[in-house]
């Protein structure tokens, strides 16, 4: 059993910056992480692997914007996420996986969710 927290959600404005973490009872073998906006589908936002490669993967929208990092001494993952879009604008998830994802961009290939920290940008 991993029990994740999900935090550093807020209201910012478009171009503005949020560091999102994710906060595990222990070590997983991956972090993701997933928004959701109302009315649509949780989406793939990002993943890192905790293996030494680090590997990490974004969806189109928000690679070279967003970045995820991890903390091997705290068991913690990160989201820093810069020049923020009002479409960016969702309750954001942090996941972990029992097994090594084979596709990384898949809700279903996660069993453990934290709760959702909400993510406001505003125009």
């Amino acid at each position: 059993q991993v029990q994740l927290v999900d935090s550093g959600g807020g209201a910012v404005q478009a171009g503005g910056s949020l560091r999102l973490s994710c906060s595990a009872s222990t070590r997983a073998r991956a972090t993701a992480w997933f928004r959701q906006a109302p009315g649509k589908e949780r989406e793939f936002v990002a993943f890192i692997n905790w293996y030494d490669d680090a590997m990490t993967y974004y969806a189109a929208s928000v690679r070279g914007r967003f970045t995820v990092s991890r903390d091997k001494t705290s068991n913690t993952a990160y989201l820093q996420m810069n020049n923020l879009k009002p479409e960016d604008t969702a309750m954001y998830y942090c996941a972990a996986p029992t097994q090594r994802p084979r596709d990384a961009s898949r809700a279903r290939e996660y069993e453990y969710w934290g709760q959702g920290t909400q993510v406001s940008v505003s125009s």
